[in-house]
């Protein structure tokens, strides 16, 4: 019927018989064969089990606008860029006569 009953640690993943009167539901009996009765009373949530309280803005996770790794990689790369020295090609030297050499 939708409801949670504390039943012990032995129980558990075990085929039980439950016994109960439909008019009070806050105690079941549970017979298992080699075990006495055991009473199972319905689940108290204590009042240290409710929601938790929202974390500080500071803790929250928040949307990144930017990476130390890219901007670092980017760095380095620009700077291996300066260090290249320059490739001389020929390409636009023209003869006099207007011939490539």
């Amino acid at each position: 019927m939708d409801q949670k009953y504390e039943v012990g640690l032995s129980f558990i993943d075990r085929q039980v018989d439950v016994v109960y009167d439909p008019s009070d539901l806050k105690e079941l009996t549970i017979e298992f064969e080699g075990h006495s009765p055991w009473i199972a009373r319905k689940l108290a949530i204590g009042e240290r089990a409710g929601k938790r309280p929202a974390l500080p803005p500071l803790l929250q996770t928040q949307a990144a606008d930017s990476s130390w790794l890219l901007k670092a990689a980017e760095q380095k790369h620009q700077a291996c860029q300066m260090e290249q020295a320059p490739t001389v090609t020929f390409r636009a030297i023209w003869k006099e006569d207007g011939q490539d050499v």
